[in-house]
């Protein structure tokens, strides 16, 4: 875990990606300003760049944030503006928010529709639909009509919610009980925006946004407990937020937020032994192969780390290689090692 040379991290700045988000901070000195390594602005001449390890030590130099790319706030943060509507909605699935409503509340349709389209691959109004079946879904599942739980979740005819509900779910709402539904919802990190899902048991899945894996792990998910994803409110997903926020603060060392992890066994038994490795310890492969009393497994426990849907709860970034080495991680190995860091300062 050696850490970056000046070089590097000068060769890092310019390319405006998110690799070393959270690992360095920009200075530069003919301007007093400081940047995220992402930063779209043009790239400073190499003499007159200073980098710091955080934005709190840029401050105390007497460096002033960028107007740019923010650095004072999470990387992707929700604008405020698009956290209150998600907050009315998500209180009043019946509320009407078409483009004039918009503009009404002085907000471009366009804008708004490409945040979602960038952050949830879904239109803005796609999201408000899926939320109002989501609404719809609950409501008949704890016995309400269908009917009643059209209209009382913002439909305006009973023929456009069953046609709503067949394009989500693949079948009408009289079949309530052949699926179930999983919620989903996106937070910020100081290592990047996540997403979060949990079922009725807990949460399912837990990664970064840019993960590769993520849309097989969707639908691996759905395949598994039978379920569509749906944007939507669950106590699971509030309790792992708080959680994660106290831990990334270095407050939390372990997790109490109850998981829902369904798979073959022997990556069940993979993932628990993880959970084993003690807040700021690593383990290798091998070692954790041995702990699982299959010495020769090591092959098939990196395979199991690999499809591991719950970062840091379930700590696959805590495995290392057998000589130290860093080796693979799905939220990117600058996340694991800014993870292990800070475990390592908070121990």
């Amino acid at each position: 875990m050696n850490q970056l040379t000046f070089q590097e991290k000068y060769d890092a700045i310019g390319k405006k990606e998110i690799f070393y988000e959270g690992i360095f901070i920009t200075a530069v000195k003919t301007t007093g300003i400081f940047c995220r390594p992402s930063c779209r602005a043009r790239k400073p001449k190499v003499e007159n760049v200073i980098f710091y390890d955080s934005t709190q030590e840029a401050l105390q130099n007497g460096y002033r944030p960028c107007k740019i790319c923010k650095p004072m706030e999470y990387l992707d943060e929700t604008p405020v503006y698009i956290k209150e509507i998600i907050k009315d909605l998500h209180e009043n699935p019946y509320l009407k928010l078409k483009d004039f409503d918009l503009k009404q509340r002085g907000i471009e349709p366009s804008q708004i529709s490409r945040w979602f389209k960038k952050h949830h691959n879904i239109t803005f109004h796609a999201y408000h639909r899926q939320l109002k079946i989501n609404s719809a879904f609950s409501s008949i599942s704890t016995g309400n009509s269908i009917t009643d739980s059209a209209f009382g979740s913002g439909y305006e005819s009973l023929s456009g919610f069953n046609e709503s509900y067949r394009s989500v779910f693949g079948e009408a709402p009289s079949n309530v009980n052949e699926k179930s539904v999983i919620n989903i919802v996106r937070f910020t990190s100081p290592v990047g925006p996540m997403f979060a899902c949990a079922s009725k048991k807990g949460i399912c899945l837990l990664e970064f946004t840019d993960r590769r894996m993520l849309e097989t792990e969707f639908k691996d998910l759905r395949k598994r407990l039978n379920a569509v994803i749906l944007p939507g409110d669950n106590p699971h997903l509030n309790h792992v937020q708080d959680e994660m926020t106290e831990y990334f603060e270095g407050k939390r060392k372990t997790f109490t937020v109850p998981l829902d992890t369904p798979g073959t066994e022997f990556r069940k038994s993979v993932w628990i032994g993880l959970q084993d490795i003690p807040y700021g310890e690593t383990r290798s492969y091998k070692q954790q192969a041995v702990a699982l009393g299959n010495p020769n497994a090591v092959r098939a426990v990196a395979s199991a780390n690999g499809h591991n849907r719950i970062a840091v709860i379930i700590p696959c970034h805590r495995v290392i290689g057998s000589d130290g080495s860093l080796t693979g991680y799905g939220g990117g190995l600058h996340r694991k090692k800014w993870l292990l860091d800070l475990e390592k300062a908070n121990l």
